[in-house]
């Protein structure tokens, strides 16, 4: 890994640590998870100590009314573990329930974009087969925060102003999140004692008492005031789940692992498999050819998720057939390099507001875990006085009849979210993930090529200008891509969005660690508030 061979303009260097780092898009939250490790605590504490306390700093990104997903490398077996904690539909929602009450898409706001909240499941489920320390320790902090305040930072300021017309919507929500009629400003001092009083329930009589207690029967109430469906026993019902990762070779005993379907890490896969038909470091870090191939790779690879990615306890998802050689050949063969493509999708046989955190200990054990409420503040419901947003995860199901993601009761959604995983010869060897809806398989295939064909440190691979493919043959570049390159790419029939025109490119952080010695390298995004913190 040469820190030299590249440079792109950052506001920080990578971290360097050994017994253990954190790396988060709030940096309050990364020293809660870096405080639990120096207490003793393993990589699976800090995590949620982490993530509990960005449901607090970060509360316009995520909560414990949304949804999580995390991969989780034990070192003493070797092993990567999935955890897929995404909630689903009530049982009492149907596609023609919404479509009769006169929606084409599914609404993205209100009471029926409310799915199932299944982050504290997920806590649990992690917490229970490898954490070390109590959930009464591990939201000490957030707690505290929650109760006694703590400065907005930054970047959130500015993502909370932007929901101030959905928050107003909702006497609670107005009255929790826009104190004094406004969003706070950076560095303002901001409160959150209904949502200490619902930590502190939950740290002192478990994870129950969200899901079957008073907590749940003001998130039903809430959910059904703002028309929709759900009820305390489908909050009841739930529990999260151990899934198997899916994963490609990618080449020099390189692996990209992933979440399988309902989440759409399926997409990032999809895309590397046709990226490594090409010869990368050939092509030249950063030239028309080299943004040319990966934009029509992801392209390609959205077009088969939009078509099959859905709950694969309720509709077949063809995964194995998707990510075969047999497969990927014919789908890399359609990509000409001097015309952009209009993507279809194949026939194989048979907004993003979200927070991403990577946490690694010093004894080899790596979490890379996401979580989410989807768009900012989610569905715009906060339930009763518990302090707690919802999310509004149901928008992303089809009301298309027949599609393989339609809207059906207890079924999940196709799920933005994603964390990733490298493994190098058989050991982990990144713990990575880029958050930001549909940015983030994006963002993978950026992050992860950069990594690994140009063996960029973690920290210039977060750095590098990216794209975002937005729909047809419409792509977004960041202003730091030249121009000659802008205009190549134009000459080959990418239409591209204006340039300086304000969109997310996501935010990630990394962390890699040398199998041999141990270290790790963190780096964390510059287009976030985020830091990465280590000892």
């Amino acid at each position: 890994m040469n820190f030299e061979d590249f440079a792109f303009p950052s506001r920080r260097s990578n971290i360097i640590g050994r017994n253990g780092m954190v790396a988060t898009s709030q940096p309050l939250a990364a020293q809660a998870g870096l405080d639990v490790l120096k207490a003793g605590g393993n990589a699976v504490d800090a995590a949620i100590a982490a993530v509990a306390t960005l449901c607090v700093v970060e509360p316009c990104s995520t909560g414990i009314g949304g949804d999580a997903f995390a991969l989780i490398w034990q070192a003493d077996e070797g092993k990567l573990y999935g955890l897929n904690a995404s909630g689903p539909a009530p049982r009492a929602l149907t596609a023609d329930l919404v479509r009769r009450q006169g929606h084409t898409s599914f609404p993205a706001i209100g009471g029926l974009a409310v799915t199932v909240p299944g982050s504290l499941r997920g806590w649990q489920l992690a917490l229970e087969r490898f954490g070390s320390l109590g959930l009464d320790t591990l939201l000490r902090q957030p707690i505290a925060y929650a109760r006694d305040g703590y400065p907005v930072s930054q970047r959130i300021a500015r993502s909370w102003a932007l929901s101030t017309e959905k928050m107003s919507r909702l006497p609670d929500s107005k009255r929790v999140w826009l104190p004094d009629g406004r969003s706070p400003h950076a560095a303002e001092l901001f409160r959150n004692p209904e949502f200490a009083t619902t930590l502190q329930t939950i740290a002192d009589k478990g994870y129950d008492a969200f899901y079957l207690g008073d907590i749940g029967r003001q998130i039903a109430e809430a959910v059904q005031a703002d028309g929709g469906v759900l009820t305390q026993d489908d909050l009841a019902a739930y529990q999260a789940e151990w899934v198997e990762p899916i994963s490609v070779a990618y080449r020099d005993g390189f692996v990209f692992h992933e979440i399988p379907p309902n989440g759409q890490g399926l997409t990032a896969l999809l895309a590397l498999n046709i990226a490594r038909q090409f010869d990368l470091p050939a092509l030249g870090y950063g030239t028309a050819d080299y943004y040319h191939a990966l934009i029509e790779a992801m392209k390609l690879a959205f077009a088969d998720a939009h078509a099959t990615i859905a709950d694969p306890r309720q509709v077949n998802v063809p995964v194995e057939a998707l990510l075969s050689d047999s497969y990927t050949r014919p789908r890399y063969g359609l990509i000409q390099p001097d015309k952009a493509l209009q993507p279809t999708p194949g026939s194989p046989q048979t907004h993003g507001d979200t927070v991403y955190l990577t946490v690694a200990d010093g004894n080899g054990n790596m979490v890379s875990w996401i979580q989410s409420l989807y768009m900012g503040f989610g569905s715009g419901i906060t339930a009763g006085r518990t302090g707690v947003q919802l999310q509004n995860r149901g928008a992303n199901f089809s009301l298309e009849p027949g599609h393989a993601n339609e809207a059906a009761p207890g079924k999940r959604p196709y799920h933005t979210i994603i964390p990733g995983f490298i493994t190098r010869d058989g050991q982990a060897w990144s713990s990575f993930g880029v958050m930001g809806g549909f940015m983030q398989p994006q963002g993978h295939l950026q992050v992860g090529v950069n990594l690994v064909d140009f063996a960029m440190d973690p920290q210039t691979a977060l750095d590098a200008p990216r794209f975002n493919w937005l729909e047809n043959k419409q792509v977004a570049l960041e202003t730091a891509v030249p121009d000659d390159i802008r205009h190549n790419l134009q000459q080959r029939g990418h239409e591209l969005w204006e340039k300086g025109k304000p969109l997310h490119y996501g935010g990630g952080q990394v962390i890699v660690r040398d199998p041999a010695s141990g270290v790790l390298i963190g780096g964390s995004e510059p287009r976030n508030d985020g830091t990465a913190v280590g000892w």
